[in-house]
């Protein structure tokens, strides 16, 4: 699969499951959370199945299509449950105990994952659905259905009242213009789960930070390396959320002082510092240094991000407002899936680049099909130039410049910032504490 079908995939897929809730939330206000509950984790159990089972670009669109209806099934209930269970006194550590369970499982879920792969992909999908089963009980045994059911109003009618209170949230000129800004910043984020591990499969060295933990901690390098003694893209990019749990009270309480905005420019400000750096160096250790840098710079602006939201609405359309939220989320998961794609090929994926070479150089080797993969002809191509697989990979990022393509990333990053500060300046003038 090339990096373009991936990015198509992932992206049309994630911008799916955060645009899907306007009708998912509306439609569960409607049935019940217990039964949409229900309905995702029977979704997500099947899409798992699917993704596990099948290996064609359609049918694996599909499956990936299918797991995340499931997830926007899922998505719009936790925090419906959350403001409807919470006042104003409650709602900031409701809100907080779920962002940290959010990235709690962020980091245990990848964590886990990137060890069991090392056996095979198949146990990754067996314990997703085992998991994802355990969801089953405790809805049927523990959760409390808060909604009361209006039989007479039909899910149609719900649904259409949904879509026109977000017409007329998107009827701000201002605060549109402000979503659209935001799109460049969810461009730049989710390259950390698009185009990084990638990068990191391809071009970086995380020997270097295994045997560093060896030399530490051996069983616990043991434990989550793999058995080349390397620690997997999986892994690594879950140390962003692991970095969330360490340091989200401390960066909050640096910039709960900073206007919403003021804070979001400053924070994608260090983010693109971070997330040019992920993609800048082949050390393992540099890496590790950009992902905390990145992290920073997410803690002190994604947040910030809802609560500009919620302090520019009209105290009476707060929640029309906070509703059209996830709508920069989704189209940054779409642009951020085609810049993973085609641009990413060109710039920054090795075998894309080693076939540039081989064909400037007049090599002929098989093409790559069922029995002949991208190894043995990044292998063959090494023999033919006279280079190891490692004198080769050090060529290509020496002449090819795939690194290039973390300036591309942080230049979106920079981009925000820019048209942040120019929105601050001029469209609002400075005359608001938001």
């Amino acid at each position: 699969m090339s990096q373009a079908e991936k990015g198509v995939i992932m992206g049309t897929g994630s911008m799916l499951l955060y645009f899907l809730p306007i009708m998912t939330g509306a439609i569960a206000d409607k049935l019940g959370y217990t039964r949409m509950l229900l309905l995702s984790f029977t979704v997500y159990i099947s899409g798992f199945y699917m993704i596990r089972s099948f290996d064609t670009f359609g049918w694996v669109f599909f499956a990936y299509i299918w797991t995340c209806v499931g997830g926007a099934l899922f998505k719009p209930i936790i925090s419906a449950m959350i403001a409807r269970t919470t006042n104003e006194e409650t709602s900031s550590i409701g809100f907080g105990i779920f962002y940290m369970m959010v990235n709690i499982g962020g980091f245990i879920g990848p964590f886990i994952a990137g060890i069991v792969l090392n056996k095979s992909w198949d146990y990754v999908f067996y314990i997703s659905m085992l998991t994802m089963s355990v969801n089953y009980l405790i809805t049927i045994f523990f959760f409390k259905d808060p909604i009361v059911r209006d039989g007479k109003v039909s899910v149609g009618s719900t649904i259409v009242k949904a879509f026109r209170n977000i017409q007329e949230a998107l009827g701000d000129g201002k605060y549109v213009l402000f979503l659209v800004i935001m799109i460049l910043f969810w461009t730049a984020f989710n390259q950390l789960y698009y185009s990084f591990p990638v990068f990191v499969d391809q071009w970086v060295d995380t020997g270097v930070l295994y045997q560093g933990i060896h030399g530490i901690w051996p069983w616990l390098a043991e434990s989550i390396g793999t058995a080349e003694g390397t620690i997997s893209a999986v892994t690594l990019s879950s140390m962003d959320a692991f970095f969330i749990i360490v340091f989200q009270l401390a960066i909050s309480s640096l910039v709960m002082s900073f206007r919403p905005l003021s804070a979001m420019m400053g924070g994608i400000l260090v983010l693109s510092g971070g997330v040019g750096m992920m993609f800048f160096a082949q050390s393992g250790w540099l890496i590790l240094l950009g992902i905390l840098i990145f992290s920073w710079g997410e803690m002190a602006s994604s947040p910030k991000f809802t609560e500009y939201i919620g302090r520019i609405a009209p105290h009476d359309k707060k929640a029309l407002y906070m509703g059209t939220s996830f709508l920069p989320i989704a189209a940054g998961h779409q642009l951020a899936g085609w810049i993973s794609g085609g641009p990413f090929e060109r710039i920054a994926d090795k075998f894309y680049l080693l076939r540039k070479e081989v064909v400037s150089r007049g090599l002929e080797l098989p093409a790559v099909s069922d029995t002949y993969s991208k190894n043995d002809f990044f292998s063959e191509a090494a023999a033919k130039m006279s280079m190891t697989p490692d004198e080769l990979t050090s060529y290509l990022w020496d002449n090819m410049h795939p690194y290039h393509i973390g300036y591309l990333f942080a230049g979106i990053a920079l981009s925000a910032v820019i048209l942040l500060w120019l929105y601050d300046r001029f469209i609002l003038g400075r005359n608001t504490t938001s």
